[in-house]
């Protein structure tokens, strides 16, 4: 359609022309995310008439049409100066009943308390889209959001949770997570003074239906129930997320700490839960490991302090359901094909970390799962399907932080004790681990750790002597290549290779490098000349 035929009739039609002008346009371009740059100023003009129109006192379903329309335009991030300004956003929060900051604060207004039409409540949700899409797209209504205190209009719309229709929830929630993630300062002030944390923690509670039984004890979710309905886990995913950006800082506090404990609990639960496909049920986990990172590791025996279904005293009687779901989800996440590994499997490596280096319950149980004592050592610990041999192998991926990830993980399930790493990694996968921690020449990391059992397989004491430290399995003889030689051919043959690492190393190919005795690496003149560690009174390992 003609935007500048568009625009003249804005100016003189009635309601009823205007609602179905507008019509004909969004059916046209309902699909459209590319523009037409030569338009922009007409499509701007025609942002500018929408809000004029939806200024006046007219009916929801011309409303309607015309957010529908505002909400197509906002796709194109050229075109919101007319709605990024303080009167363009206070009438869209109007029109999403949000009655942000001057106008209204949290106070909302009776008739949101009262059922709304059907047609009522369209309009609000075609105003929360509208809202998404302009504040995703335009920095101006971002500051104009704070100005206004938007954010405040939003938590005030959390405490009236129990009325929401499905999409007017979802969309106040998705409003609330991008406010809060392209705006740090939105995240402090919603969570100190408008109590954005407490609140959305209960639109989660309600959302998974969550029934307590103790202080942070969920009843468990019956297993023959059907899945989680596909709307309630749409919302609860943005729930997830709004938290996971309010909980990027720690405020501290005993009040936190006893929110923290609570969002923990749910998280339980929610790890319990099943939605109507794999999919979306990964995804629902992806973010609840997520929002574990952000709390604080204390409170995590949450997660383990459930009574055990048929009182097994093996860990201490801890429940360790939530963290074998967990472990799951990390299989999961190593086994898909093409997937981004620092986004989708450091999360939950981080977690599985933390939980284990501050919990020895957890760690014990996740060592047991990841590395049960050795058997067989003839495979090389990188080859196999076991989930030791899959972390194994992304201790030397190409991505860094992957690669660092899982060797911390695997490093702190062996109570950062080097010789119990290389056991199960062999030196060449731990090497990267030890020259960032300064552990080369073997040692303990930091952390103090309990002295439970770490005991040995018969099968390993048997063949510990025969395993290639670098590698960490029995090789198969190899025939010796100077056994045939005379001590002359072998002299000759050590000097010539003598010979070739000096030219590399003066042609600065390589750099021929020592252990210091701390354990780092250093150019090899350097730690030769270093005087050797008193280590008469330090413990032995």
């Amino acid at each position: 359609m003609d935007l500048n035929n568009i625009l003249s009739q804005l100016e003189t039609a009635n309601e009823e022309e205007i609602e179905k002008l507008l019509q004909q346009y969004n059916g046209e371009n309902s699909h459209t995310f590319t523009f037409d740059q030569k338009e922009e100023a007409l499509r701007s003009k025609l942002c500018q008439s929408l809000l004029s129109v939806l200024r006046r006192q007219v009916q929801p379903s011309c409303q309607r049409t015309c957010l529908e329309t505002l909400r197509i335009l906002s796709r194109d991030k050229r075109v919101l100066a007319p709605v990024a300004t303080r009167e363009g956003m206070l009438t869209l929060g109007g029109m999403a009943r949000l009655h942000a900051g001057e106008e209204g604060g949290d106070k909302q207004k009776s008739s949101q308390e009262d059922k709304q039409s059907e047609e009522e409540e369209r309009v609000v949700v075609e105003a929360l889209k509208c809202l998404c899409n302009v504040v995703y797209n335009s920095p101006a209504a971002q500051q104009v959001s704070v100005d206004v205190q938007l954010a405040h209009g939003l938590c005030a719309c959390l405490r009236t949770a129990r009325t929401w229709n499905h999409e007017v929830g979802l969309f106040t929630l998705r409003l609330l997570f991008l406010l809060s993630a392209l705006r740090p300062d939105v995240r402090g002030v919603s969570r100190r003074e408008w109590h954005a944390v407490r609140l959305l923690t209960e639109v989660l509670e309600r959302t998974l239906d969550v029934r307590w039984v103790g202080p942070y004890e969920a009843a468990r979710p019956d297993p023959q129930a059907l899945p989680m309905p596909a709307e309630d886990n749409e919302r609860a995913m943005e729930a997830l997320k709004a938290l996971f950006n309010l909980t990027l800082s720690d405020a501290g506090g005993e009040e936190d700490d006893h929110q923290f404990r609570l969002i923990a609990a749910i998280l339980r639960h929610q790890l319990m839960l099943k939605t109507e496909t794999e999919e979306k049920t990964e995804e629902a986990h992806s973010h609840a490991v997520n929002l574990l990172n952000n709390l604080p590791v204390s409170c995590l025996d949450v997660l383990i302090d459930v009574p055990v279904k048929g009182g097994l005293e093996k860990y201490g009687g801890k429940n360790m359901e939530a963290v074998q779901m967990l472990l799951d989800f990390m299989e999961k996440r190593i086994d898909k094909q093409g997937s981004n590994y620092k986004e989708g499997l450091t999360p939950v490596l981080s977690l599985l970390t933390e939980g284990s280096r501050y919990h020895r319950e957890i760690r014990r149980y996740i060592k047991a799962q990841v590395l049960p004592p050795l058997k067989d050592v003839k495979i090389r610990p990188e080859i196999g399907t076991t989930i030791r041999n899959k972390l194994v192998r992304l201790m030397t991926h190409v991505d860094m932080g992957v690669k660092q990830t899982a060797a911390e993980f695997l490093f702190v399930l062996c109570k950062e004790s080097v010789d119990n790493l290389l056991k199960y990694t062999g030196y060449g996968n731990a090497a990267g681990l030890l020259v960032a921690r300064g552990l080369l020449a073997g040692g303990r990391g930091e952390t103090q750790y309990s002295e439970d059992e770490d005991s040995d397989t018969e099968e390993y004491k048997s063949a510990k002597p025969f395993i290639n430290p670098i590698t960490g399995h029995v090789e198969e003889p190899m025939p010796n290549p100077i056994e045939e030689m005379t001590e002359e051919q072998k002299e000759y043959e050590a000097q010539k290779l003598v010979n070739m690492f000096d030219k590399l190393s003066r042609q600065n190919v390589i750099r021929p490098m020592g252990v210091r005795p701390d354990g780092t690496l250093a150019p090899l003149e350097e730690t030769l000349c270093d005087p050797p560690e008193d280590n008469s009174g330090s413990d032995s390992d």
